[in-house]
């Protein structure tokens, strides 16, 4: 892949799961905390939720990597600070876009990612895909066959949410496309930092799981922001709590640790296409746990989205190789 990525040698195949397992893992979370979030989330209790969200695994986080997190430059410092700032919009825009439309237009529309990546890549790195251009001497572009199988997989996305019907445009619909942009900005950033990709990922992570709190803690603090995170608490039950530990230890510490991991070893076009596998994760958490039914249609999208996910991988390794 282009030069955009911080691949290791992927010239053994069979070592190439250990990267993507837990890539795939990630999105299988994210698909499911769309049902824990509705759950626990109203439009007056957004901030509140992101506010204890994160705080809740913060602690555990500095504890644990203390030493490392004194270590850090203060280069490394603002990288991760800066990936803090944008992880924090994302998830205000995630957030209150859940809220404000249906499960299966957020899903779709988040879906974008995996199409937004590789030619954001593409344009930041000056190479254009070759379904697009030619890409110049010495370049690398992005495969034909990348694209037709992210392509295959959006098309499978769309089966997947025909089975719930789409609703009309509305203010949920753009808060996610933007989460889309959002998300396509986070990992190249992850990438294109240089100082970040040399230190401990724990301590990274840390700091940018920190960033992204203050962030709605301050917005908190604001007149109008709906409750308070301590009012909130206080009115959780033990179902609210098991939600939000859920999107706190799962959603949060462990899907953003191993994004970082992961797109240090492989390039960020994969990594979006394996996490674009979450509306698939999605469908199959509310067919399991609120009995929705998918339809033929559904079915069929499912098939297309692991179809092309697969295609998309093997593209991407045969051209790192």
């Amino acid at each position: 892949m282009s030069s955009i990525a911080v691949p290791v040698p992927l010239g053994a195949p069979r070592r190439a799961w250990l990267t993507d397992l837990p890539v795939l893992l990630v999105a299988v979370v994210w698909g499911a905390s769309y049902l824990a979030a509705k759950g626990i989330t109203t439009g007056h209790t957004v901030i509140a939720v992101l506010v204890l969200r994160f705080a809740v695994v913060l602690p555990v986080l500095v504890a644990a990597g203390w030493r490392k997190l004194r270590a850090l430059s203060a280069a490394q410092w603002r990288g991760a600070a800066t990936l803090g700032l944008i992880l924090s919009g994302i998830f205000l825009l995630e957030t209150y876009g859940v809220v404000h439309t249906s499960a299966t237009n957020a899903g779709l529309i988040i879906s974008l990612t995996m199409i937004f990546t590789p030619l954001a890549e593409a344009a930041v790195t000056r190479v254009l895909p070759q379904a697009l251009g030619s890409a110049p001497a010495g370049g690398t572009p992005v495969p034909r066959a990348f694209l037709a199988a992210a392509g295959l997989s959006v098309a499978g996305v769309v089966l997947l949410t025909q089975g719930g019907g789409f609703t009309a445009p509305s203010v949920g619909d753009l808060l996610m496309l933007l989460a889309a942009l959002a998300r396509t900005v986070h990992v190249l950033a992850m990438s294109r930092i240089k100082a970040v990709r040399s230190a401990d990922s724990l301590s990274l992570t840390t700091v940018q799981l920190g960033s992204a709190v203050a962030v709605f803690a301050v917005i908190a603090a604001f007149p109008g922001a709906g409750a308070s995170p301590w009012a909130v608490a206080l009115d959780f039950g033990p179902r609210e709590w098991a939600g939000l530990l859920f999107l706190s230890v799962f959603c949060t510490l462990f899907a953003f640790f191993v994004q970082m991991w992961a797109v240090r070893r492989t390039s960020p076009s994969r990594v979006s296409l394996l996490l674009g596998t979450e509306p698939l994760w999605a469908a199959a958490a509310g067919i399991a746990l609120a009995g929705d039914r998918p339809g033929v249609l559904g079915l069929a999208g499912a098939v297309l989205v692991l179809a092309g996910t697969s295609w998309g991988r093997r593209a991407a390794e045969q051209d790192a190789r």
